[in-house]
């Protein structure tokens, strides 16, 4: 028996209400996961701890990362610089440019952190296999690629 075509505009969400549905729900999931785990941190912040474990960041480069603009992303960078998380220095070859590194207090959380994410994205991955999980963030990567102007990757 044939699987029935959906009409998408007979559908109750129309594909752009659908995709920011998800990126809410995950927003609010990994949110309280951080919180069940005794991380007071936003999204926001866990993707520019995440973007600073991976190697150092400009404020510009962190802001573009975790969808802020620059002064959201200052404050942010002052919060968890207060925490410990995070310090500013002085950038070895330009004297008007700051390095953002993590601290040792924010590598040290790090690993709970990246357990959290992993939790939350197997919660919404959940009762799918390996082969839809990879077919899934293909197609994804494939609108994000029409709709950015992006060239597709075969």
């Amino acid at each position: 028996m044939p699987t029935p075509t959906l009409d998408p505009r007979a559908c109750g969400s129309s594909l752009g209400l659908l995709f920011r549905q998800v990126r809410d729900a995950l927003r609010a999931a990994m949110e309280r996961e951080l919180a069940a785990y005794g991380h007071d941190l936003t999204l926001s912040q866990y993707i520019t701890l995440k973007k600073l474990h991976y190697g150092t960041a400009s404020a510009s480069e962190l802001a573009q990362a975790a969808e802020l603009n620059p002064g959201a992303m200052t404050r942010l960078l002052d919060r968890l610089e207060s925490a410990g998380l995070l310090q500013r220095e002085a950038h070895p070859s330009d004297r008007r440019a700051l390095r953002i590194v993590l601290t040792a207090r924010g590598e040290a959380i790090w690993p709970d952190l990246e357990a959290c994410a992993d939790r939350v994205r197997e919660r919404a991955l959940a009762e799918l296999d390996e082969g839809q999980r990879i077919e899934l963030v293909r197609m994804l990567e494939h609108v994000h690629a029409n709709l950015s102007g992006n060239e597709r990757q075969p």
